[in-house]
């Protein structure tokens, strides 16, 4: 028991000091971006007639872009169902695609009104912006192509790839420890050594191995969930977004109590592995 309570402080001990390093960075450079809009109010948002959201273009099947350029996934999905709901049309909403390193930024610096951009809703980040009720629960796992790897006992001391500085080598270490981890700095450095046999299995998030399995088949997910992190919309802090906020709130509790969001996720591949 104290070496999980440990395990989970260090862990978010790691998130505390990682991300206000960052935003402490990010909000000091700016985002740079003239084209992007200020956050508004909901009744703003309601007269102008269109909503801004900061999304992904490139995590299948969260945001994507498919064959034609068009922007996909469930992330995408949740964006036009909430425009539909704040605006009455699902197709009242700019996407505005972002980095990784800029998701909260774009958010804490009111460039836009929200964003569902794959972002996990965390005790640190929470004092920068504000996260909705989760829409979906993303977890840690390990992805292989050996056919022989069924559980995790399967992998005893074999080599397992993760990414550099990520939170899942905790999760790793925690439930398999006896695991040589390869640090890798990119999903295609971690695809080419799974392929070349460097390593036996490689560990991320399985919302990103999801979209990795779609396009190549001959890997697959073990059905064993390493954690639990809530992924969440995040929108600006200040009383005059209390509307907003509590709007987006209420229509992603009605979404997972209707099914819709069940539906959706079921829809993208991204159903619990187990």
């Amino acid at each position: 028991m104290n070496n999980g309570c440990n395990r989970w402080s260090i862990k978010n001990q790691l998130h505390l000091v990682l991300s206000a390093t960052l935003i402490f960075v990010l909000c000091l450079c700016g985002f740079g971006t003239d084209s992007l809009a200020s956050a508004a109010t909901l009744s703003e948002i309601q007269q102008r007639g269109y909503i801004n959201i900061a999304v992904k273009d490139n995590i299948r099947p969260l945001g994507f872009k498919d064959d034609k350029g068009n922007l996909q996934g469930l992330e995408i999905d949740l964006a036009r169902k909430l425009a539909a709901d704040l605006l009455g049309k699902a197709e009242a909403v700019k996407f505005v695609p972002v980095a990784n390193s800029d998701r909260l930024a774009v958010v804490f610096n009111h460039q836009v009104d929200l964003a569902i951009a794959r972002i996990t809703a965390t005790e640190s980040r929470s004092r920068l912006v504000s996260f909705s009720v989760p829409y979906y629960f993303d977890s840690a796992a390990l992805v292989t192509k050996d056919t022989s790897i069924q559980k995790l006992e399967n992998l005893g001391q074999r080599k397992i790839a993760v990414l550099n500085y990520s939170s899942t080598i905790a999760d790793v270490k925690y439930f398999i420890p006896k695991a040589e981890l390869v640090s890798v700095n990119s999903y295609t450095e971690a695809r080419e050594k799974i392929a070349s046999g460097a390593v036996a299995a490689f560990a991320a998030d399985i919302s990103l191995l999801t979209g990795w399995v779609q396009e190549d088949p001959q890997y697959r997910i073990l059905p064993i969930k390493l954690s639990a992190e809530p992924l969440s919309v995040a929108m600006a802090k200040g009383l005059q977004y209390d509307e907003l906020r509590r709007e987006v709130n209420e229509a992603i509790a009605r979404y997972t109590v209707t099914g819709w969001l069940k539906e959706r996720t079921n829809f993208w591949g991204l159903s619990d592995p187990n």
